[in-house]
This record gives C-alpha cells, structure tokens and sequence, in this order.
C-alpha cells in the first residue's frame, strides 16, 4: 500500500500548475499593428516591425497576412485540453509602389461562423416506363456493367 501512495504522490508532484502556452506566427500582433501607419510605411517598415508575412495572397501579390495564436492548457483537472486565448488576423493591403494602403485587424470576436445551409436537394423527376426508355436503360447498363475476359 505504502508503494502506491509513493507512485501516487510521485505522479501528482510531476503534474505541472504550470500554464503551457504555444504561441503560433508572430507575436504582439495589436502593438505592431498601432507601429505602422496608412500611406506612411512601405514594405520595408512592414518587415522590420512586424517581419515577413506568414501568407502572401496567391491572387494578389501585394495583399499580405500575418497570423498571431496563443493556446494554453486549461487546468490539471480538465487533463491538458488547450483552449486558443487569441486568434488575431492583419491583412495588409499595399499599392504598386510598395506603400502601405489598407490594414484591417481581425481578432476572435470580429470573426464570422460559417454557417451552412441544411437543406437537403430532393429529386424532382420520375422513371417513366415506355420502350425507348428501357431499351437505352438496359443498353447503358452493359457499358457500365464490369469488363469481363477480352
């Protein structure tokens, strides 16, 4: 008995209180994003304050993404699941000549849920039974029957 509450005790003292976090992309992203300014930065500002885009779009080369996500794991009891803390988006947009044009910060809360149609698409037609039909029925069904030895 004394061995199991020596493991049990072993293994409670390993479990870290600690909060683990992950961060993903570039970080500080709401700072960085007050540090550049409409008209003014160009692209060189854009990369030594905020750094390369993590995405360029593939439709329209001057449109640039920077990506900031924080997870951390909930608490001891809920067995190391990890919630997302922040999920922020800047889309910057820039002109021909490299200068700053548009920025729009997205954060969790100015996101949008998709939501999607649940109606289901009935079928409006009816088999007819008449000769032709069932000529060019059975004859479509030997092309798609399996191929046999040829």
């Amino acid at each position: 008995m004394r061995i199991l509450y020596i493991l049990l005790l072993t293994f409670i003292i390993n479990c870290s209180g600690n909060k683990v976090s992950n961060y993903h992309g570039t970080k500080l992203l709401e700072e960085k994003f007050s540090e550049i300014t409409v008209n003014i930065s160009n692209k060189n500002d854009l990369i030594k304050i905020i750094g390369p885009p993590s995405s360029v779009s593939d439709f329209d080369k001057n449109r640039w993404f920077y990506f900031e996500r924080l997870k951390s794991n909930q608490s001891l009891l809920k067995l190391g699941n990890q919630v997302i803390k922040k999920n922020n988006i800047l889309i910057v947009d820039l002109d021909n000549k490299g200068i700053l044009k548009n920025k729009v910060l997205l954060d969790m809360n100015s996101m949008q849920d998709v939501k999607y149609l649940k109606k289901i698409t009935s079928k409006e037609f009816k088999k007819e039974k008449n000769i032709v039909s069932g000529a060019l029925s059975s004859f479509r069904e030997k092309i798609n029957a399996p191929m046999r030895n040829r």
